[in-house]
């Protein structure tokens, strides 16, 4: 492990026990003492890059006090604007920021664009009620616009400082007032989402010794054999996936034991947004609680879903509910693959700067179309053991197409990328333009086939940018 990530590990670690202790705290203790915490934590591992994340807070702060209608858009504009000045300080004679720096900014990115949102839907809903003479039933709704000291709070928040998951800022304040924290859970769930990471630590450190990334860039590798090469890739992407497990489960761990994220059954939250049904407590029952608030990861499914899309869906949640909340809608397109083209750039762009993140996030749209051409011209004509077949068939090539990807999100520049893939001759680009082609082919009725499509495309992208909300 490297120097930066032992960091890391140390962080997450403390942040488990710490977590229990805040459990103890009154609601403006809490919040104090949370912010002094984490942002010693930045402070200490980002030094005078600290000023980087300060700058983007106040940008926000002042977006939101000066024209709240408009600051949905403004703060998306001054964050992602801040990150590709943040990305090319060295161009102004500036020092380059530590990892840890980059790792705070990000976090704080989604923040700082859902903190805007919410505050928007604050001032709509008070009009609405003025004018309607009656509450309007918002879920998850703030109850007065924020200080500048709640967003200094919210946003320096200890709890996932570098690593996540991605919480709003109701969810924060939720937090501070829960009235008795001490009744919630805390133990068990926290074991259970632990249990797993010694096991992920040491696959990580076992796979990735034997199998390194930087032998890739040799010219040694390249002389190997085309299985030995696409096997390659399938061991990387193991290292990569053991590595966010046991990051994400330990964050998610550090969340359960300071209480952060936790909610009755009955509210039906999701990863990132909350509780997406108003409750209440009822007093006669007892009532049972759950932390799919801040869930990052869901490891089983990621591993086992079928297909493409759901894989998206399994992966880092609470950055695909951002995703799907506040740039999908918003795209300046209509339709299905440009707007799923635009939303995986925007997570590229939020990614880095790196043309690895472009060429592996930009190969997703083409990925999901191939699944679907084949759904629909295939898989529909099949009887339930063909569809049993192909659905092992279509879960092997979905391991090797995010195997494919991940290259590229951790060769990082575009020649190494593009080294690798042609040394496999391209592979899974070959098999999903083979496969739409095949699909386009073997798809009946033209017509029909049209208004198929048509339909199945809507469902496919609604279906895959839900990212873990289930709508039935």
């Amino acid at each position: 492990m490297s120097p930066d990530e032992l960091v890391y590990l140390g962080v997450l670690a403390a942040s488990i026990p710490v977590g229990f202790l805040f459990r103890y705290l009154s609601s403006s203790v809490k919040q104090v003492a949370s912010l002094f915490l984490g942002l010693s934590i930045t402070i200490a591992l980002c030094h005078i890059h600290t000023l980087h994340s300060l700058v983007t807070v106040i940008g926000t702060w002042i977006i939101i006090k000066s024209s709240w209608r408009h600051a949905p858009a403004l703060s998306l504009s001054w964050t992602f604007l801040y990150l590709l000045f943040f990305r090319l300080v060295t161009w102004f004679n500036l020092p380059q920021p530590t990892p840890f720096a980059n790792a705070v900014q990000l976090l704080l990115t989604l923040k700082m664009v859902s903190l805007a949102n919410e505050v928007h839907s604050f001032h709509v809903e008070k009009k609405r009620d003025v004018s309607s003479f009656a509450k309007s039933p918002v879920i998850g709704g703030l109850s007065q616009e924020p200080s500048l000291y709640d967003i200094l709070s919210y946003s320096y928040c200890y709890v996932g400082i570098m690593t996540g998951p991605f919480f709003r800022f109701q969810t924060y304040m939720d937090w501070l007032k829960q009235p008795n924290p001490l009744a919630l859970p805390s133990w068990e769930p926290c074991l259970q989402r632990l249990k797993m990471v010694p096991v992920f630590g040491v696959l990580f450190v076992t796979v990735n010794y034997y199998f390194p990334l930087s032998y890739v860039r040799t010219d040694e590798f390249l002389d190997q054999n085309i299985f030995f090469r696409l096997f390659y890739m399938v061991a990387v992407f193991f290292v990569f996936r053991m590595r966010f497990y046991s990051a994400w489960c330990g964050a998610e761990a550090g969340c359960i034991s300071a209480g952060l994220g936790c909610y009755p059954e009955k509210a039906l939250s999701k990863p990132g947004g909350g509780p997406t049904v108003n409750y209440s407590p009822d007093p006669s029952t007892e009532e049972k609680y759950n932390f799919k608030t801040i869930q990052n990861i869901d490891c089983y499914n990621t591993d086992f879903c079928v297909k493409v899309r759901h894989g998206m869906r399994y992966w880092n949640m609470t950055v695909q509910w951002w995703l799907h909340h506040y740039i999908y809608p918003n795209a300046p397109f209509k339709s299905y693959a440009l707007r799923a083209g635009w939303t995986m750039f925007i997570s590229a762009y939020w990614h880095g700067l790196h043309a690895g993140y472009y060429l592996s996030f930009l190969t997703i749209p083409l990925c999901i179309a191939a699944e679907s051409a084949m759904e629909s011209a295939v898989r529909s004509k099949l009887g339930p053991t063909g569809q049993n077949v192909f659905d092992w068939i279509h879960w092997f090539l979905k391991m090797r197409a995010y195997d494919y990807m991940c290259m590229g999100f951790v060769l990082l520049k575009a020649s190494d990328t593009i080294n690798y893939w042609m040394s496999i001759y391209f592979t899974m680009h070959v098999i999903a333009v083979g496969c739409i082609i095949v699909g386009k082919v073997l798809k009946g009725g033209r017509r029909d086939g049209k208004k198929g499509e048509k339909e199945r495309i809507n469902e496919e992208m609604t279906e895959h940018m839900k990212t873990g909300q289930k709508s039935e």
